[in-house]
């Protein structure tokens, strides 16, 4: 292989692939260095330098220097500390020693196996370009070609890289073919695998939201925003639309005229019905929206546990279900809130219920008889934390309480929180002390019943004070687990 006809290569190839000069470059240079070792009797280490501009080429022994104590594994490539400063006395452990070396005559064989080095530098550099161009549309829309249809999915085609759409990311009963024409989401890039490297997805709410940005300017230009969405693929969708810009109707944005915008959005995922809804900061009307066309009555919210329970007419319960619960589903998604769907006879059997489990609890809490509880109930306390610390006047008010009667209530309600506190405090520090390392039930009890109740106060105790409490542990294991229990004072 002489220098015109590295010059060659390096410009072909260059040209054939797209890539840069240099990258061949170095592949050339790997692929003669491979070939030289090859050729050299001994198990050397090689380096061969092109020069870009002639293509001339020199190569290169090289050994890697070693600590003098190291234990040499290959003696033809790696030199002692000491031996190496004999050349230069700036070397240090690692650095690498060269040498000049006359450079071999290739054969078939040799230019056959540089051949295939060349080859499989200039596909991972392939690889390495493609993975950086796409890195750039993560979590974009592409348009590609159905190029064929494989066991594991569809191979799709764009701008010549071979992407892969699998069967979980393709929208269920969508029937593609060779040279169908489709748009999908860069879902994932993994430069690690063989093959394949470029993922796409069709099945997830951020790639409708995506299709609607492309298709209503006003949402892409940002005047109107896609607050939130739900699918269920191939079936039906919701999205929550708003726009600050009184002049601007973002439903009607997203419909466009005669539907024609969510319609083009519906054809390219497969015939899917797309429900555009409203949204709304206030989370009761955003549930009523989102719940369209359904009627809503009346709700609840329970922002303790982050759900809301929406009464409807018998006649609309179906309806704001939906078949096999897929509406009350995507409104749960596209809200946040946990919906519980109730008839009018429903909730009022909820709430009877809660009010007996609350007036129960509170007889038991609060050592009252039934008509006292029933009382609190109907006035709206229902835990101990309301009756302990509303205001006073707002108990004093209702009519069958005096104030010594409010003044029992809330001691009684105050000395119960008080003794739920400390369990839970001893729960705590408890299972902080069974958390440090070296502490067993056995050992935990014996601290507690001598006052040491968590880490922080074992970390006040010498070596010396613990040992009268735990001579078993002998002098060692104490000062370690005194010195564990301090680790936060060091952090």
């Amino acid at each position: 292989m002489n220098s015109n006809d590295i010059l060659l290569m390096a410009e072909v190839v260059s040209r054939e692939k797209s890539l840069d000069k240099n990258i061949i470059f170095e592949a050339i240079e790997a692929a003669l260095a491979t070939a030289t070792r090859k050729r050299h009797p001994k198990n050397i280490e090689v380096r061969v330098a092109i020069e870009r501009a002639t293509g001339d080429h020199e190569a290169f022994r090289q050994w890697e220097v070693i600590a003098d104590d190291e234990e040499m594994i290959n003696p033809d490539a790696q030199i002692f500390l000491s031996d190496a400063r004999r050349h230069s006395d700036d070397l240090n452990v690692g650095d690498l020693v060269e040498e000049s070396m006359e450079s071999v005559e290739f054969g078939r064989i040799a230019a056959q196996a540089a051949k295939q080095v060349i080859i499989q530098k200039v596909r991972e550099a392939e690889r390495s370009q493609v993975v950086a161009e796409f890195q750039q549309h993560l979590g974009e829309l592409v348009s590609g070609t159905v190029k064929r249809m494989e066991r594991d999915g569809a191979i799709v085609d764009i701008n010549g890289v071979e992407t892969l759409l699998k069967r979980s990311a393709m929208i269920p009963r969508e029937a593609l073919r060779k040279g169908d024409r489709i748009r999908a989401l860069v879902s994932e890039i993994n430069p690690e695998t063989r093959g394949i490297q470029i993922f796409l997805d069709r099945v997830s709410t951020r790639f409708l939201v995506e299709l609607f940005k492309l298709e209503v300017p006003e949402a892409n230009e940002g005047f109107l925003e896609i607050k939130s969405g739900a699918r269920d693929p191939g079936s039906r969708a919701k999205i929550s639309v708003y726009s600050s810009d009184p002049k601007i109707d973002p439903i009607g944005a997203c419909v466009g005229i005669r539907g024609a915008r969510v319609q083009s959005v519906s054809n390219e995922i497969g015939g899917e019905r797309v429900d555009i809804i409203q949204w709304s900061e206030d989370p009761a009307q955003f549930v009523i929206n989102s719940l369209a066309p359904a009627e809503v009555e009346s709700i609840v919210i329970d922002e303790d546990t982050h759900s809301i329970d929406v009464i409807v007419d018998e006649g609309q319960l179906s309806q704001a279900i939906g078949k096999n619960g897929q509406n009350v589903k995507l409104a749960t998604e596209l809200c946040g809130w946990d919906i519980n769907i109730l008839t009018n006879d429903q909730a009022v059997e909820k709430a009877e219920s809660e009010e007996e489990e609350a007036r129960a609890r509170l007889m038991t809490q609060l050592d009252i008889d039934e008509e006292v509880a029933t009382i609190l109930v109907q006035e709206g306390f229902t835990t101990l934390e309301e009756v302990a610390y509303v205001p006073k006047q707002e108990l004093i008010d209702i009519e069958q309480f005096d104030e010594d009667v409010v003044d029992e209530l809330r001691n009684r309600a105050e000395d119960v929180l008080l003794i739920q506190s400390a369990a839970v405090s001893a729960a705590e520090a408890e299972k902080d002390l069974m958390n440090l390392e070296g502490i067993d039930e056995e050992i935990a009890e014996k601290l507690k019943a001598n006052g040491i109740g968590d880490s922080e106060e074992l970390a006040d105790y010498a070596t010396d004070e613990l040992l009268e409490i735990l001579p078993e542990l002998g002098e060692e294991k104490a000062s370690a687990l005194i010195m564990k229990a301090r680790e936060p004072w060091f952090k």
